[in-house]
């Protein structure tokens, strides 16, 4: 990596971690500070935690497209200033409605797929690994930071309207942050109003297709693992909440220590799709030693690590393999497309983890994950073949 590739990551992963510390920071006391607010109903709950997802998953697409056609930063700033609306609201919300209405406002700030998008832009094919590396890595350790500190910070400002009165704070200097710190990208080659039917032929080719799949079945897997996994660790590992995070810390630390070593080797296509497959298998195993973990502290570290591991590598992959294969004019519609997919994965995820659990536990849950990973990899076998072909024609051209 450059210097400017260094100093452009950095600044752009601040950008992005910051605001995804604000997303995450509610996660740990959402569902119990709602329970305490007058006509509150399990339905409610569900509607608090899942209607962000919405958003996200309606708005990739079209934010992606229009960073294509007016720049990331933009779409980046409006994006992060209705995540900023919608955190305010909730803050001055006095019931649930308030607050399912923040997380709907908040759930509108797609611009995962743009955020990317200019990470790409900002960055050589070599380099675009250890790009999407960093930022990964800065949303994994903002989720864990938020872990760690959401009920402490929580009991501190006042409760859950204290901590979205802290995530407007943090988009606020995220939006700085942006402008101030991130240099200006490059312009794409070709301008992204080429045509409708280039974009259509774009988000239909099939490479991309693969590694939208890809990102869907990975974090649907994701979504299912936190939600059986702290039961495995609560009456599986005898480990209270209060140290839960013996698992998880040494599993993302060594998840980032792990890339660290294998980024630098994932420079050509050919190493990417490979470390894509191996990955794939790596998290079928992680899921599967998870299965059989109940009663052995040994064991859940051991899956823990594989999964995390297996992760890390993914998410550093997989929009790099998309913004390479993208056309640099519509590189916002095809990472939109990919986020999008992730959003999808994430609610299907959650329902399907929550019916697992209530109908073969937990064990039964991590080995149904296991085989679907195990089927994703299979898959993956012939696909690495058609993901280092060249794009479509269609994908090509103007439409």
């Amino acid at each position: 990596m450059t210097k400017m590739e260094i100093r452009s990551a950095l600044a752009l992963a601040l950008v992005v971690g910051l605001r995804m510390f604000g997303l995450f920071l509610v996660l740990p006391v959402l569902a119990l500070d709602l329970q305490r607010m007058p006509g509150v109903t399990p339905l409610l709950i569900g509607a608090a935690l899942g209607i962000y997802g919405v958003g996200h998953l309606l708005l990739q697409i079209p934010l992606g497209l229009l960073s294509d056609h007016i720049g990331r930063k933009p779409v980046i700033t409006l994006g992060l200033a209705l995540f900023a609306l919608g955190s305010l609201i909730a803050a001055l919300a006095h019931g649930v409605d308030g607050i399912i209405l923040g997380r709907a406002l908040q759930g509108t700030g797609a611009v995962t797929g743009a955020s990317q998008a200019l990470a790409a832009d900002l960055s050589g094919e070599h380099s675009r690994n250890a790009v999407m590396g960093i930022l990964g890595g800065t949303i994994g350790l903002a989720f864990l930071l938020a872990l760690l500190l959401g009920s402490t910070l929580a009991a501190h400002l006042g409760g859950l309207q204290g901590l979205f009165g802290l995530t407007f704070v943090l988009v606020l200097v995220a939006i700085a942050a942006l402008w101030l710190l991130v240099p200006h990208a490059p312009a794409p080659r070709t301008h992204g109003s080429e045509g409708l039917g280039a974009i259509v032929h774009t988000l239909r080719d099939t490479r991309l297709l693969v590694l939208d799949v890809s990102a869907f079945v990975l974090h649907g897997l994701l979504t299912l693992f936190f939600v059986v996994m702290p039961l495995l660790l609560a009456h599986g590992l005898h480990l209270v909440a209060g140290a839960q995070w013996r698992v998880y810390v040494p599993a993302l630390l060594t998840a980032g220590l792990v890339m660290g070593v294998a980024l630098p080797r994932m420079r050509g296509l050919r190493a990417s799709i490979r470390a894509l497959q191996f990955s794939a298998l790596l998290l079928a195993l992680g899921l599967a030693a998870l299965a059989f973990a109940r009663g052995s502290l040994g064991m859940g570290m051991l899956g823990a690590v594989l999964f995390f591991v297996a992760f890390s590598m993914l998410e550093a992959s997989l929009p790099s393999l998309v913004s390479r294969l993208a056309q640099p004019a519509r590189r916002g519609a095809a990472l939109g497309a990919y986020s999008a997919a992730q959003f999808f994965g994430v609610i299907v995820g959650g329902a399907c983890g929550g019916v697992l659990l209530g109908t073969i536990g937990v064990a039964g849950g991590f080995a149904t994950a296991a085989i679907v990973a195990l089927l994703w990899f299979l898959m993956l076998l012939p696909a690495g073949a058609r993901l280092g072909q060249p794009a479509p024609a269609g994908a090509r051209g103007a439409g």
